[in-house]
Formats: structure tokens, sequence, C-alpha cells
């Protein structure tokens, strides 16, 4: 930002003084937390006018953390005549890639819904709320970021492990390998007509949360389910294999339990997600797979909406009770 930049967003500040000050001494604060050289009068692209008349707007360039610290983002801060008495700001991605990723549309879209999303932020009428709101932006934006870089890194291991085992030497080696247990453990069966829906993993800091939900008629088969699902290798390796919770109404008595498997407090929070769900007949697991860093309380996040996603997969969420076991998606 050059010298007529900073005189130029300046001379904005002072004019809103005169009739709409809040907005100044919000301005003044962004300065002041981002620096100068991060807040500028956003001016249209050449050939087009801004015709919303008293919309006040404004870029601020937003520097990730340590250790992504050479990566930031541009974002759009629009201010209608009634902010903040009546109306909240939007906000908006300029940037089309973060690092090397394109921005995806679920990204942008989510961030132009800061104010009106469940994951945004709350507004209340006449408190100004931008500073909030690009935190918010931030910090969606560093999860979006890393989880691409582990997907990307995921894929990077992948393809070296395809080379590997390509080089003649390399499976000349393998030969000798066993490709299945000495004396594998006989597998426990479903039970009759159980679906096992599975959600596709959410991955964050190299840990992984796999979701999965079936429906049951009688708490019995419980037991069943989760045995099942330990005696698959794959999923007996997690760190937490079968964070789990269910209820079941049997007659005019509902039957519920949970397990934290490990996860200190997690089987209590599915429990409560089925509670205010309002779901009966169903078993929900979420399998953890630990990649060595610890998330502290992000972990819960990711464990619900695992649960949740294999919940919506299923079909459990839109439609009634009496057709929740006839739900279709892809079978475990």
């Amino acid at each position: 930002m050059d010298a007529s930049d900073v005189e130029e967003l300046d001379d904005l500040i002072s004019m809103l003084q005169i009739d709409r000050e809040p907005v100044a001494s919000e301005l003044e604060v962004l300065k002041s937390i981002y620096g100068d050289d991060s807040v500028q009068i956003w001016h249209p692209p050449e050939g087009k006018s801004n015709d919303d008349a008293g919309t006040v707007r404004y870029e601020v360039v937003l520097s990730f953390p340590s250790p992504h610290d050479e990566v930031s983002i541009k974002v759009l801060v629009s201010l209608p005549p009634s902010y903040p008495s009546t109306s909240t700001p939007q906000l908006q991605l300029l940037s089309r890639y973060i690092g090397a990723f394109g921005i995806d549309s679920v990204l942008f879209g989510s961030v132009l819904k800061t104010f009106i999303s469940i994951n945004g932020v709350e507004w209340t009428e006449d408190n100004v709320c931008v500073f909030d709101g690009l935190q918010n932006v931030l910090d969606r934006c560093i999860q979006w970021y890393e989880d691409h870089l582990n997907a990307d890194k995921a894929e990077e291991l992948l393809r070296e492990d395809e080379k590997e085992l390509a080089h003649p030497d390399n499976r000349a080696a393998l030969v000798p390998i066993p490709l299945v247990d000495p004396a594998p453990s006989t597998p426990i069966s479903l039970p009759k007509g159980v679906e096992i829906f599975v959600a596709e993993p959410i991955t964050d800091r190299k840990s992984a949360f796999i979701g999965r939900a079936c429906s049951i008629s009688d708490p019995s088969m419980v037991p069943l389910i989760l045995s099942h699902l330990s005696s698959d290798r794959r999923i007996a390796r997690a760190a937490h294999p079968i964070i789990n919770a269910w209820r079941c109404q049997v007659g005019g008595l509902l039957h519920q339990d949970n397990d934290d498997d490990g996860e200190t407090a997690a089987g209590g929070r599915l429990a409560h997600l089925l509670q205010i769900l309002d779901i009966n007949n169903v078993l929900v697991i979420v399998t953890r797979y630990f990649g060595g860093i610890h998330l502290g309380p992000d972990r819960f996040k990711h464990i619900n909406q695992a649960a949740r996603n294999a919940l919506e997969l299923g079909g459990f969420l839109d439609e009634p009770a009496s057709k929740k076991s006839s739900a279709r998606g892809r079978k475990h």
C-alpha cells in the first residue's frame, strides 16, 4: 500500500466519524490490529460502478499464523448503510487461491454466509462485528488449507508407495510376506438385515475420523455390531476404534447407552447428539485414527460431525422413524 492509499483510508474514516461513528471506530481498530498495510478502500474493477449508494467497502489482508505465515487471503468487507443498527456486514473472498490450492465454491459460499450460518458469527443489532467475522473466516480458511495439505500429502505418500511396490526388487522382496494373519480370528457376522452406512473421513492434522450408522430394533444387536466392527483389522488398529452411542425404543421403553472407547466424554457427546436430533432405533459409531498431533477440543467437533455425516448418509435425519430402517447408502 502506498501513501495515497493510506491517506484515502484516513479520509474515509474522517468522513464516517460525522454520521457513522461506530463504523469509523471499527475501521480504526482493524487498522491497529492488522496494520495500515492490510486495510484499504476497495475500488470496483475497471468498467464497473459501485451502484449501492451508502455502502462502505474495503479490503482486508489476513495473514496465516505459523507454520503457514507465508500464506494470506484477501477479504472484501461490505457495510450497508444500516450497519450496524439493523444489518450485518457481508464478507467475500477476493483471493482465488490459498497457497497452491484453488478456492472451491463451498468455501467461497460459506464465507458469504458468515453472519447467517450456524457455523458463522452471531450478530446482535447495534453491535459492530467485522473483526469477529474476519477471524471466523481466517479460522475456516486455515482449516480448509490444512485439510488440503493433508490430502495432498496423503496422495504423495500413496504415489511413493505405488512407485516402490512397482520396482522389481521390491516386488520380489514382498513375496514371502503373508497377506493375512497366520491365525486370523473368525469374523463376527452382522445381525441379519443390518446395513452400516459409512461416511467419508474427516481429516485434521493427520488424524482421521470416520462415522458409521445403522438401524437397530433391539438392544441385543449392539454388542454383535460392535464386535463385527472390532474384528475388522483396519478399524481395530485405530486409537479409538468404536466410540459409540445408541438409542432403541422397545414398546414404550427407551433403551440407550454410550461408550467413550478411551476418548473421554466422546460417547456422552454422541449420546447428546442423538438426543437433540430425537433419533431412536439407531447406533452411531465413530472411529478415530490419531495422527500424532493433539487436536484439543477440535476432536469433539470432528467426532460429532463424523457421526452426523453418517446419520445423514443413512437417511436418519430426514425420514420418519418407521422408514429409517429402509434408508439407502453405501453398505459397509
